[in-house]
Parts: C-alpha cells; structure tokens; sequence
C-alpha cells in the first residue's frame, strides 16, 4: 500500500466523483481508477460502488476513510517537522479569516512578509461556518473570526482582543460630538446591522432583544467594506465594532453604554495537530497587530 494510493483514496471518497478528484489531483481519470483498482486489490475488498451516474462508499470504504485521513495527516506533520528543522520557518501557511478580520489580517501580512519573506502566504476570505469546516479538513492552518458562542470540542480559539458594540457614524454625523451613545441615542436613526450570519448580529440581538423593532432598521448587511463605505457615503449610522472602520480616517466609532456585549476577537486551530513553525511565528505577528485598544482610540479622536 501506497501513501499516494490512500491520498488518491481520500480524494475520491471526499468528492465522490472520480472525474472531479482526478483534476484536484493533477492527473488523468484513468490513472486514478487504476491506483484505486490497484489498492482494492492489495486490500482484497471493493472500496466503492460505481454506477454510470453515481459513486458511493462501500462499508469497507467507509471503514478504510478515517484511517487514511490519519495517515494522511501523520504524513504531512512529519513532512512539516522535517522542513521546520531543515530550514527555519519555510513552507506555506494558509490562513481564512471572516470580512471583519481582513484589516487587521493584511497588516499582519505585511509585518510577517517583512520578517520571514520565505513562508508563502495563502490566504481565504469565507464565512465563519465555512472556515470552520475549512479548518476540520486540514484546508487551512489557522482561521480568525469572533469567538463562536458554543465550545467546539475539536478546535482551540486564542483570544486576541476583547472588544464591544458601537455604532459607526462620519465624523460630521450629529452623533459623531458624543463620546458614546445609548439605545434612546440610535432609536430615530437609519441603521445598518450587521447580517444573521455574523457573530456581530448574534450580539446585536444579545443587546436589543425584541426592541429590534423599536429601531429604524435600513439595511442588513454581511459585507463589512461595504457598510463601511456606505455610512462614509451617507449620514446613515452602522452597528457595528472598531475593525469596521479600520484605515477610513473620517469615521468615527462610538461605544454604546448598554448591556453586556463584549465580543473577542479570536484565532481558531485544530486542537491536538502539531503547528509548524511558520504558524507559531504569524500567531506572535498576529498578536503584535490585534491591539484593539489603540485602534478604538484612534476612532474616538
């Protein structure tokens, strides 16, 4: 048995579609079914049920699934051992991080380009729901994302800052004279809010509860850049926290003095995986550029 058979294996018991796998793989249908013949054989049982519209896993298939992810895995940690030994913070490091986070993902970029230009960088723009699968399948090394409100046993999130709810306004915005604002505050004004997929509007209805009807809802919204660009365009105010306004000097964001809405902003891995150098490095690079603090101080002034 051969490590490349089980990755042509998990390829194809992942996709379920030989056609499919085959270009994930960079090589010709016909190859593939030969090396998955070739390990049914060496294994003596039939791994999958092929029909001329459908392919499914057979008993032993699913039995052999698991464990081929394993070695797949045992593999490529010992791969990644060996370069970080070999040669110091090398190799790729593949990162996924939700709107919010792609400020302050980008200036760590830069920071880490500068200081370890032989990791290459592969980065993911996707929905939480998404990374976090992204993440189980060994698709992505780290993800950034507000801390989910339910533990998940499988994946360990490292808190990088602590933050809270405000609203986003211009700095000409009648609002834009307090240094923070109440629910009464917003209650007459055109509001952005974030959108259902987002951990901001599980906060969002965390603090207001049923007196969302009560606000004068405008818009909801997942693309964070583009709410941004919109409350800079117009007198509209935005719920929203501090990364919303990252790099756009004329909006200011203003703290709202109710309830408990604290949101942390978060680094998520795989728990029980070994993290090559190149991950530990960007994780101190990371921490280096999640300060919060001064980036809600800027917004104030």
């Amino acid at each position: 048995m051969e490590l490349r058979q089980l990755i042509f294996f998990v390829n194809v018991a992942t996709t379920l579609n030989f056609s499919e796998a085959a270009r994930k793989l960079y090589i010709t249908q016909g190859t593939l079914s030969q090396q998955i013949k070739c390990l049914e054989d060496e294994l003596n049982v039939q791994l999958f049920e092929r029909s001329p519209h459908s392919v499914r896993l057979t008993e032993a298939g699913e039995e052999l699934l698991p464990l081929a992810k394993k070695t797949m895995e045992s593999s490529l940690a010992c791969s990644d051992r060996m370069k970080d030994l070999q040669k110091g913070v090398s190799g790729t490091l593949k990162i996924g991080t939700t709107q919010s986070f792609q400020g302050l993902l980008a200036n760590a970029v830069l920071s880490y380009n500068k200081a370890y230009p032989g990791v290459k960088l592969k980065l993911y723009s996707r929905p939480e729901s998404d990374l976090l699968k992204m993440l189980r399948d060994k698709e992505i090394d780290l993800a950034l994302t507000y801390k989910v409100f339910d533990d998940i046993d499988d994946i360990e999130s490292e808190v990088l800052f602590r933050t809270s709810l405000g609203v986003l306004v211009r700095k000409d915005h009648p609002l834009a004279q307090k240094s923070s604002l109440t629910l009464e505050d917003i209650r007459t004004q055109k509001l952005i809010i974030p959108g259902r997929e987002l951990q901001a509007r599980k906060s969002v209805d965390r603090l207001v509860g049923i007196n969302t009807k009560e606000l004068e809802i405008f818009m909801e919204m997942n693309d964070q850049e583009t709410m941004s660009s919109i409350v800079q365009g117009s007198f509209l105010a935005a719920i929203a926290t501090p990364l919303a306004a990252w790099d756009r000097p004329s909006l200011r964001f203003l703290p709202l003095d109710e309830g408990l809405h604290i949101m942390s902003g978060c680094v998520h891995s795989l728990k029980n995986t070994y993290k090559k150098r190149s991950v530990e490095t960007f994780l101190e690079e990371l921490h280096k550029s999640a300060n919060i603090e001064r980036i809600s101080k800027d917004l104030k002034k």
